[in-house]
């Protein structure tokens, strides 16, 4: 693998993760649960409210700018961040970014927290790979 040193990544809360191309957000049932709970939600409402079905998997719905619909364009935040999903909490050590240097170096042209500040070792990038729950989708 070519990351068996390490990559260098620290969230700098810009958010660009949350807006520009369209994409799937993907959440299991439990999470979308949580997300429903915390959102003072029924889960039916949740997913009318919030969810396509688009993707190959349920996924929060965007706006037509490809921003998250939880995303808080005034705060720059996530508006659900303490639940949201696992795809987000393991951005960017999704398999289709470790997939090359040239897809890792792609998305770094984007995220400015890629290939700079606190370096995760290829233990750790495999531990959170195994967690992921959809490998074949990210």
């Amino acid at each position: 693998m070519w990351w068996e040193g390490g990559l260098r990544f620290t969230c700098l809360s810009c958010g660009r993760c949350c807006r520009g191309a369209p994409g799937a957000i993907y959440f299991t049932d439990s999470e979308g649960a949580e997300i429903a709970s915390f959102l003072s939600l029924s889960d039916a409402e949740f997913r009318r409210r919030y969810v396509t079905l688009r993707w190959e998997a349920p996924s929060i719905r965007e706006r037509q700018n490809g921003e998250c619909l939880m995303y808080d364009a005034s705060t720059a935040r996530c508006a659900i961040y303490p639940v949201r999903p696992a795809q987000c909490c393991l951005f960017p050590f999704w398999p289709s970014l470790l997939e090359s240097r040239e897809e890792w170096d792609a998305a770094a042209r984007y995220c400015p927290g890629m290939n700079s500040g606190e370096l995760h070792t290829a233990v750790e990038i495999s531990s959170l790979l195994r967690i992921n729950p959809f490998p074949d989708l990210l």
